[in-house]
């Protein structure tokens, strides 16, 4: 998640002016315990804080969401899910951008720099020029995107991919470049069953940016279910490979991807041994040509991660079915040798 980057020191200043007294104190107080809050990173202290600040704010008739947007921001970074999705939720809903323009000006008696509202802002640069000066105005940037990626990452975290999918949709029909967007929608497809739309999303990243080990390697799966395109997930893993090495996952899918349904071939093996013998000589013969090109695969796994038990007891039954005796004993020997390290049960 994005990580939370604010200049809120200058908050304070921004409500100040021509509030009545108690409401002044009160908003004074909130903003203080925010500040404090999250500068300490209690972020889940700081967030309802930054919310009263907005609140009161509104009831003394100023709507400035950019107090919910951090209230926002410090429940996300709390990991109070449920919260923070209500506030993006609200924002995105309401069309706020975070694009706003603050005005300022030097209280020559003070020296202080202060905000204010357009209004008195314009009256005082009419009206008093000797007492002010430096009159200048800044518009913040929007933050619109980061409301639509954030609000994504929050219900796909809590497990509510239709939603998240809904607000991907609206948030690429506005930002169709956010590379973050493209990996959310992905994402949320995979996890709600969608996978044809998920390997259509795949490869249309894969045109704009080949060089994701990632999206290869996720698109090697998708293509490994089907019989029909193994051949294709093998290249795909392949690619991934050779984009980063050391890709245990991707060299543990092309072993299986080139061994096949290997339960079913030992089915079918077994089922002709007694009436047709050689034709389950032949799919035994077969079955040791599709492990002999697998081994290969499994002894870069087995180097990638050289204590995972799975890689291990693998590349020992495929040496037992080559007949590499001396390779085989190797990994026995390794097996027994990690699992008297596991504690006993």
């Amino acid at each position: 998640m994005k990580k939370l980057i604010l200049g809120i020191a200058f908050v304070a200043s921004a409500f100040v002016f021509g509030q009545k007294d108690d409401v002044n104190a009160k908003l004074q107080e909130a903003n203080k315990a925010a500040m404090d809050a999250y500068n300490a990173k209690n972020y889940a202290v700081a967030a309802p804080k930054f919310m009263d600040v907005y609140n009161l704010l509104k009831t003394s008739g100023q709507d400035n969401k950019v107090y919910m947007y951090y209230a926002g921001l410090n429940y996300a970074l709390a990991n109070d899910i449920p919260q923070a999705t209500k506030i993006y939720t609200d924002l995105i809903n309401s069309g706020y951008t975070g694009v706003e323009t603050t005005y300022t000006a030097k209280d020559n008696k003070t020296g202080q720099v202060a905000s204010y509202d357009k209004n008195t802002w314009e009256l005082l640069k009419k009206t008093s020029s000797k007492d002010y000066t430096d009159f200048k105005t800044e518009q913040s940037p929007s933050v619109e995107q980061d409301l639509y990626e954030t609000l994504s990452t929050l219900l796909l975290n809590a497990k509510k991919n239709d939603e998240a999918l809904a607000i991907i949709e609206k948030g690429l029909a506005k930002f169709p470049n956010s590379s973050k967007l493209k990996e959310y929608q992905g994402s949320a497809l995979y996890a709600s069953g969608n996978t044809d739309k998920f390997m259509q999303n795949l490869k249309e990243q894969l045109a704009k940016n080949p060089n994701d080990a990632t999206n290869w390697y996720n698109l090697g799966v998708l293509q490994s279910k089907n019989p029909a395109t193994a051949s294709e997930a093998m290249t795909s893993f392949q690619k991934a490979i050779d984009l980063k090495p050391d890709f245990a996952n991707a060299y543990q899918n092309l072993v299986y991807t080139a061994i096949g349904d290997d339960e079913k071939a030992v089915t079918e093996i077994n089922a002709l041994r007694k009436t047709k013998p050689d034709d389950a000589t032949k799919l035994i013969e077969a079955r040791k040509e599709r492990f002999s090109k697998a081994i290969p695969y499994a002894e870069k796994w087995y180097q990638a991660m050289p204590n995972d038990i799975n890689a291990i007891q693998t590349l020992k039954d495929m040496y037992n079915t080559t007949r590499n005796t001396a390779k085989f004993n190797e990994m026995k020997a390794k097996e027994a040798e990690l699992q008297a390290k596991q504690p006993a049960k």
